[in-house]
């Protein structure tokens, strides 16, 4: 197409790819190119400015491998795997959230009621629940992947020190869908900020921090797995998440009790974490 203008070139795009194999492939690509030649009319981005952002993506190669993807961690520092999540969510039940880079696939079974804690550095949490289904009934046969950060702030792959599938497990509810077990309560990091990433967080006076969380994905039977985290509800981040993972109902209370008897019979470490103990309650329902 002769004689472009500013005013025409998202035109002449979309008329180049009139004959996409893919009508949805077809509509990303020229929605994509059309905000973005509607960032760069409105924002009359330099060529030095442009040229920046190509170093960054392309510096963010550098830092991307099978313990670390930048590209992610620009999308959730970028809020998108948020709004992701967010316009695809079921609607109702327990709510989703971002997934992380964190999830092993594959992670040891742990019986309900087992422990993950094993006497490690931080403070020892007991975690139970029940999950049921959206009449309200027990969602038997349902198996919950947790993975989380230990006392240190490191989850298992960023840390040497620790076993490869540390604070990661998968344990199947009861039969009436309750669940217990014992684990660190974890606590507050920064996702990595030495690359391009954390670049564009200085650029724009943001901190890297995310409050501390349990990660969870919720596989029941015949139904879609839903990925999710809880917060406890004292973290000073919770307002702050640099990845914007927060929902208001994934924010629980933490309690300490110093009672043993109040904590779950069938917990195996019952008669042995030190007290007073953290104690968290997470009750799930499934969406409609």
């Amino acid at each position: 197409m002769r004689n472009l203008t500013p005013a025409t070139i998202t035109q002449a795009f979309a008329a180049y790819a009139e004959k996409a194999p893919s009508a949805r492939a077809r509509d990303l690509l020229v929605g994509l190119a059309g905000h973005l030649h509607s960032f760069v009319r409105e924002s009359k981005v330099t060529q030095a400015e442009w040229q920046a952002a190509i170093d960054a993506l392309t510096k963010a190669t550098k830092f991307t491998d099978d313990k670390r993807n930048e590209y992610i961690l620009f999308s959730d520092l970028l809020g998108v795997s948020s709004l992701v999540d967010m316009v695809n969510a079921a609607g109702s039940g327990t709510p989703s959230s971002v997934l992380g880079p964190f999830h092993i696939e594959g992670a040891p079974e742990l019986a309900n009621g087992g422990d993950l804690w094993k006497g490690q550095v931080g403070e020892p949490l007991v975690v139970s629940g029940q999950i049921k289904d959206a009449k309200g009934a027990p969602a038997a046969g349902t198996v919950l992947a947790l993975w989380q950060n230990s006392g240190n702030g490191l989850y298992a792959q960023q840390d040497p020190q620790q076993a490869p599938t540390n604070y990661h497990a998968r344990l199947k509810v009861a039969a009436d869908g309750s669940f217990a077990f014992s684990t660190v309560r974890p606590v507050s990091y920064t996702v990595p900020d030495d690359g391009p990433a954390g670049d564009m967080l200085r650029a724009l006076g943001r901190h890297a921090w995310r409050p501390a969380h349990l990660h969870m994905i919720i596989h029941a039977p015949g139904r879609a797995p839903v990925i999710t985290e809880f917060f406890p509800d004292d973290d000073k981040y919770l307002d702050r998440d640099a990845v914007f993972g927060v929902r208001a109902p994934l924010v629980l209370p933490f309690k300490k009790t110093g009672d043993r008897t109040a904590l779950p019979a069938n917990l195996a470490a019952r008669a042995s974490l030190p007290l007073p103990v953290w104690t968290a309650r997470l009750d799930l329902t499934l969406p409609a």
